[in-house]
């Protein structure tokens, strides 16, 4: 399962891991077609019968190819990296002929300056690892292969289960260039212990920005430097979660354009003037600020903070990596829940690499990403390898699709599923970031730590400096 803390690590500072390591399951004799190992074999015509002019019909168990796959788990990681060992095998049962060549990469996977030489370079796997953000970027480089024709409910036969706005953030003008793997929407997380200490039910979480204000003030006036209510301001996540407040209102950070920036108004004021009233006139915030991604979750974790906007998978992180707890944990929706920040991951297939190869990558990432009950969805499997399950996504299911991997989510968790009830059951739009976001990020990071650090900050020229820097950066697209 793919962590969307992953993802903010592209938002903010890589991860070190391990070094470089290759996994590959040795594929046995079988028919040849093409295995062009080197990408560029897209001229080629396959000797098998699932060639270009047959894209749609699912991979010959017959051919014979190797295919490169980014993300593989690192050996720091050694559950997931089982689990990887044992899905290569169990899809070489239905495919003995396909290598699965996998490669983990330092920063799993890619921060930013490592992603776009790899892009320019023409050196990404067969099939790479994306964030939804990262389709414009990826198409600038003509970086990866149009799979209309090779996704169909033959090749994905859970395709008419995913949710179509997962889809669609891996679609441009119509055409498919990749496959999720998870997908996120942010809500509030709370703290269950200071909740209760300060006579608050942890079950039913704030639902509007005023009683967000109202329970901040309850739980600092716990007292112990206990903050209420949380915000970054650094690294670009200040003004990630300046976004993010403001879609839950309603409004936008660029127009439909998408040329000029569209956040210097009332509900931008609201956002900025109701946080610097909980900040200076509450001391509901804490006197530390300049947070970025990691200093709330920490902060939460041994509890000294009452809720933050967050995704569910932070509390995976909290208890794996802090030592927290999964049952002082809980989730309500996006405070006004008009829309929240949604985001997510997927893969995309290298521009150029042979039709075997592209339906060798389809037919893996199918089982190992796109099917319930198997590869990342097999629940049972990561219960025994004593990994996290309950957490409320990645979940871009829908019908009976949804409804199974939900049972089965349920009989294995790890962890109280019934904190994240609220959450689940009040289902708010996902919207996807703006363009540009993470250079828009940067610029409204100055709002945020000019709202948290200065008593005496101005609004208006804040967001109004903000409009027009960000106009120049809409500008340069």
């Amino acid at each position: 399962m793919r962590s969307a803390r992953l993802r903010r690590t592209r938002r903010a500072s890589a991860v070190t891991l391990v070094s470089a390591m290759t996994l590959t399951a040795l594929a046995a004799c079988g028919t040849s077609s093409s295995s062009d190992n080197d990408g560029d074999g897209a001229s080629q015509q396959s000797t098998q019968s699932g060639g270009p002019a047959d894209a749609s019909a699912p991979l010959d168990p017959k051919t014979k190819v190797s295919i490169t796959i980014d993300c593989m788990p690192p050996a720091a990681k050694a559950a997931e990296l089982k689990e990887w060992k044992e899905d290569v095998a169990a899809f070489n049962k239905t495919y003995p002929n396909v290598t699965i060549e996998g490669r983990s990469t330092p920063g799993q996977c890619l921060e930013p300056p490592r992603f776009t030489a790899m892009l320019k370079a023409k050196s990404q796997p067969d099939v790479f690892y994306t964030y939804f953000t990262d389709l414009p970027q990826v198409l600038s480089e003509d970086g990866a292969e149009d799979i209309s024709a090779y996704v169909t409910d033959k090749t994905v036969p859970g395709l008419k289960d995913i949710d179509p706005n997962v889809l669609g953030t891996l679609k441009k003008d119509g055409k498919l260039y990749g496959l999720p793997t998870s997908n996120y929407t942010m809500g509030l997380l709370v703290n269950r212990k200071l909740f209760k200490d300060a006579g608050l039910d942890p079950d039913a979480p704030p639902r509007t920005w005023d009683e967000v204000r109202a329970a901040a003030k309850k739980i600092a006036a716990l007292g112990e430097g206990i903050s209420g209510f949380g915000e970054y301001s650094a690294g670009n996540t200040g003004g990630w979660h300046f976004t993010a407040q403001l879609y839950s209102l309603g409004g936008d950070i660029v127009d439909p354009s998408g040329k000029k920036a569209a956040f210097n108004n009332d509900l931008g004021k609201q956002v900025a003037k109701n946080l610097h009233a909980m900040r200076w006139e509450d001391d509901s915030m804490g006197k530390t600020q300049l947070l970025k991604w990691g200093d709330l979750q920490k902060q939460i974790a041994t509890d000294k903070l009452g809720m933050f906007l967050a995704a569910p998978d932070d509390i995976a992180y909290m208890v794996q990596q802090l030592g927290a707890k999964y049952e002082n944990f809980g989730m309500g929706p996006i405070p006004g829940g008009t829309n929240t920040l949604a985001g997510g991951n997927g893969y995309m297939i290298k521009k150029g690499i042979s039709p075997d190869k592209i339906k060798a990558a389809v037919a893996w990432l199918d089982f190992k990403n796109l099917t319930v009950g198997k590869g990342q969805f097999d629940w049972a499997r990561t219960k025994a390898d004593k990994l996290p399950v309950g957490i409320p996504q990645p979940n871009f299911w829908m019908n009976g699709s949804k409804t199974q991997d939900d049972a089965s989510r349920v009989e294995h968790a790890t962890m109280p599923v019934a904190n994240f009830k609220t959450f689940m059951d009040n289902t708010v739009p996902g919207k996807a970031e703006p363009p540009k976001a993470q250079e828009i990020y940067k610029v409204l990071d100055n709002v945020m730590s000019g709202i948290l650090t200065n008593k005496d900050a101005d609004v208006d020229k804040l967001l109004s400096t903000a409009e027009t820097q960000v106009n120049q950066v809409l500008a340069n697209q």
